[in-house]
């Protein structure tokens, strides 16, 4: 079986003074290796092309048989590491937390501790007859949600 650490390796290599960054490196038991990279302007096809053939390079077919996929976090994907949480801040996400309540706002913060999202919510002033939309920081630890993810909007 091809070991993981030495695959982590290559790819880290490959990452060396590039804007990319891996977010998830899986073998499978019948050695299938899974990259997945992402990058705050998204990730070009061809970079994906050169990172494959650039571990390609360093592996060899002769001692082990395995199958290569590179590819990007994809859009709409849960998040799975800080990076990601960091290039969207600024942007609207989705947050379901344990308890299954889904969130809905603008990604303020994100640092290795917890994550905060704006939201604006309907409040009741004193003395006004209808409510009024106010921002509100809600603040999460990452072992408190199942997921968050870049809300996609068509507007």
């Amino acid at each position: 079986m091809i070991d993981k650490n030495v695959v982590a390796r290559i790819v880290n290599e490959w990452l060396e003074d590039k804007d990319y960054f891996l977010v998830d490196l899986t073998i499978s038991p019948d050695d299938k290796i899974l990259v997945e990279i992402d990058h705050a302007d998204g990730v070009w096809i061809d970079d994906c092309v050169e990172l494959s053939r650039y571990i390609e390079s360093k592996l060899d077919r002769d001692e082990e048989d395995y199958e290569l996929e590179v590819g990007s976090a994809g859009i709409g994907q849960p998040f799975k590491v800080l990076r990601q949480y960091q290039v969207h801040v600024g942007n609207d996400v989705e947050v379901m937390d344990n308890n299954g309540k889904k969130w809905v706002g603008t990604l303020a913060d994100a640092n290795e501790d917890n994550f905060t999202i704006t939201m604006e919510v309907k409040v009741r002033l004193e003395g006004a007859k209808r409510p009024k939309l106010v921002e509100q920081n809600v603040t999460f630890a990452y072992d408190e949600i199942k997921y968050t993810k870049y809300l996609i909007s068509f507007k």
